[in-house]
């Protein structure tokens, strides 16, 4: 698909076993969304009785879960490193690409908004409601980061990093795009009308992981595309 040639993930030498998937399974669908989304955010919200700062807050309690599950999983009982995982450079040629992706996001979303109104579906969810409900510097400066920075960098180590290495390593680049994929549509339930883009996306950012061998290609474009939708609902 991209013209210039960059070194390929190597699987050889794959150490991950079922365990280690199904554990890391079990933390993104039932540990994080019944703990922490849920009971959690329940929590923090009754106390700070704001939607978006609750939300921002479980959001970074989410991020550390998540890495510090990786690490207990993955890492650590294989001697391994974050590099081992994606969290390294990426060639600088590759910006490139990274702008021609953020660009194709951007019209793939575009189009599924559109598409999905034409049947009725409402792009607003209960975060851009929260955003839009108390727009502020203060407010847009924290939901911006929280969309732009945070999650992209805890998500993509997690879906990409792991997720997507194991499946890549057990079926294929393929399946494994499509399967991690799929996973990382799930967890992102009840906020439904997001689905399809978060679909897309997650092949985008499998097709640069494994183009790269980094995340960090990921990060960007998943960081930057987040960024605009914050930025474009807090507009609106």
């Amino acid at each position: 698909m991209e013209s210039i040639q960059i070194k390929r993930l190597d699987f050889k030498d794959e150490v991950w076993t079922w365990k280690e998937f199904i554990g890391a399974l079990i933390v993104a669908f039932v540990v994080v969304p019944i703990l922490i989304e849920y009971l959690l955010h329940a929590y923090i919200n009754n106390i700070l009785a704001n939607d978006l700062y609750a939300g921002t807050l479980t959001g970074l309690i989410m991020a550390i879960c998540f890495l510090y599950s990786i690490y207990m999983i993955s890492l650590k009982p294989h001697h391994l490193t974050w590099k081992d995982i994606g969290l390294r450079s990426f060639p600088i040629q590759y910006l490139t690409w990274i702008i021609l992706w953020i660009i194709l996001l951007i019209i793939v979303g575009v189009i599924i908004i559109f598409a999905m109104s034409w049947f009725g579906v409402n792009y607003e969810n209960s975060k851009t409601a929260s955003i839009q409900s108390q727009v502020t510097p203060v407010n847009f400066i924290i939901g911006f980061v929280s969309a732009s920075v945070i999650s992209p960098f805890y998500e993509e180590i997690f879906y990409r990093g792991f997720i997507y290495k194991w499946l890549r390593a057990k079926c294929g680049i393929y399946t494994g795009m499509s399967v991690s994929s799929l996973i990382f549509m799930l967890v992102h339930i009840p906020t439904y009308n997001v689905l399809p883009i978060t679909f897309v996306s997650g092949l985008v950012f499998s097709w640069t992981y494994e183009r790269t061998g980094s995340v960090i290609p990921a990060m960007i474009i998943h960081g930057c595309f987040n960024g605009i939708a914050v930025v474009a609902t807090a507009l609106a």
